[in-house]
């Protein structure tokens, strides 16, 4: 089963768009990981624990032969939201995200396709040591005008790129 983890909270996002895509590239079941959740702070985890919603992402990601995240770009970086998802999961037991097959993808406004929030994502996700795939890259710049009615990604690059990584990743997941 694939993971995917859409690191913009929109109901429209293109960035939740290209993770559909690469599920349906990739084959087979997935589920998406829910990252709304309360913003980490350590007194009220000493005071309550680790809240459920967290604990069930760890296990989605645990539980994965695979994870594609993907991820706008805000202000340079990767958003808050997605950020904190990765804190809160670094706080629960065990280690879900070691030696886990992880590709990242992005879709963004301008013409970099979300270049820096990709690699951001990939300096924050180090400390987990999942396998993280390094290619080929898949940045939807101008990302509102590269779907279709059907939400389907258009331009031939990116769904030849988009293909490689979720066969590369498949690769990884299952030899």
């Amino acid at each position: 089963m694939l993971l995917c983890i859409s690191g913009s909270l929109r109901a429209q996002s293109t960035n939740t768009k290209l993770a559909r895509e690469a599920a349906r590239l990739y084959g087979g079941p997935h589920e998406f990981g829910d990252i709304r959740l309360p913003l980490y702070d350590a007194d009220r985890e000493e005071a309550d624990g680790i809240p459920s919603e967290v604990t069930r992402l760890a296990g989605q990601i645990a539980g994965a032969e695979a994870v594609v995240i993907s991820s706008p770009e805000y202000n340079q970086s990767i958003p808050g939201g997605l950020k904190n998802a990765l804190d809160w999961v670094s706080r629960t037991k065990g280690t879900p995200w070691r030696d886990k097959p992880v590709a990242i993808v992005s879709a963004a406004a301008g013409r970099a396709g979300g270049a820096r929030a990709s690699y951001a994502l990939r300096l924050a996700m180090t400390p987990f040591r999942p396998r993280l795939l390094t290619g080929p890259e898949v940045l939807v710049a101008d990302a509102r005008n590269q779907f279709d009615a059907e939400d389907r990604l258009m331009g031939e690059m990116y769904i030849r790129n988009l293909t490689e990584l979720m066969e590369t990743l498949r690769r990884a997941a299952t030899g």
